[in-house]
């Protein structure tokens, strides 16, 4: 049972997994959660290979299959490009009031970690969603892109979630009512490149793994670039002024690499109750028993 639970503070399958095999480059290819590489059928996974000359990328379309290749998008110290690591130049543009908020939160990872008994982190205390950004900003695992004339619908691994981005011109919502993964729209800008920006998000949410806050005023904005057929680039960049002195980015050309369609998405879903057996073993206070 606990080979599938998603370890706050300690990353399994970055720690103890070794790099999928990628010597079959005819197989489907990507990074597992829990078996090396196997996806969710037991299946071989490889990537490409490093000489690989991709096709040029569909006009509008991002939809497929996507994972990274080296699993960088664990991301267990907070954001990819501003990791909770105590080096200055990782250090957000805190307001005095995002300072002060962020001495309320406590993460189990980072500079600032407690015991992952200890965390008020929303996601392992209450078992609430981890909402957005934080979902492009922590486990971004496989993740399945679906395209209507209408919308982006975007199916992510952990938690077992979704996210809907309307492109049919719709503006967001003045007064929305507040969202886990709040409202998102998005515009092409050109041909492979995909603007989406989201508000309306919860405050109860963190913005990242090593508990950076936001505000009800948070902006999200996500720029999706289809570099080739092959890649698919993601960059998301921070905008709340009441909690930061101004944007920041998060996340900078996330690489991911397409994968075949018949390729399963392996099952990853945090639960309250292999977290309670996890604490009684592991992360609880020290002992001598």
């Amino acid at each position: 049972m606990l080979k599938r639970l998603v370890v706050p503070g300690v990353v399994l399958a970055a720690l103890i997994f070794p790099p999928p095999d990628r010597s079959q480059t005819d197989k489907p290819r990507s990074s597992a959660p829990t078996e090396p590489g196997l996806d969710g059928w037991g299946r071989p996974i490889t990537a490409l290979p490093k000489d690989h000359k991709s096709a040029p990328a569909p006009r509008h379309d991002i939809s497929g299959i996507w994972d990274s290749p080296e699993m960088g998008g664990i991301q267990p110290l907070g954001a990819k490009q501003v990791p909770d690591d105590g080096k200055p130049e990782h250090r957000p543009p805190y307001t005095p009031l995002g300072l002060e908020t962020l001495k309320s939160t406590k993460p189990s990872n980072g500079t600032r970690s407690v015991l992952p008994g200890d965390t008020n982190d929303p996601v392992f205390k209450y078992g609430d969603p981890q909402g957005f950004p934080r979902e492009d900003l922590y486990e971004l695992r496989a993740t399945q892109i679906l395209q209507t004339p209408q919308s982006v619908v975007i199916l992510y691994q952990f938690g077992k979630v979704w996210r809907v981005i309307w492109t049919d011109g719709r503006e967001l919502p003045k007064d929305p009512e507040p969202r886990w993964f709040g409202y998102s729209v998005g515009k092409w800008v050109d041909d492979n490149t995909l603007v989406v920006e989201t508000s309306g998000t919860d405050e109860r949410t963190w913005i990242d793994r090593a508990g950076r806050p936001h505000s009800s005023d948070l902006r999200v904005e996500e720029r999706f670039h289809r570099a080739d057929r092959d890649h698919l680039e993601l960059s998301v960049k921070i905008d709340d002024p009441k909690m930061y002195t101004k944007p920041w980015v998060a996340l900078d050309r996330f690489v991911f690499e397409l994968q075949p369609a018949s390729f399963d998405v392996r099952e990853m879903i945090w639960s309250p109750s292999e977290y309670e057996r996890y604490n009684q073993l592991i992360g609880n206070s020290a002992s001598d028993k």
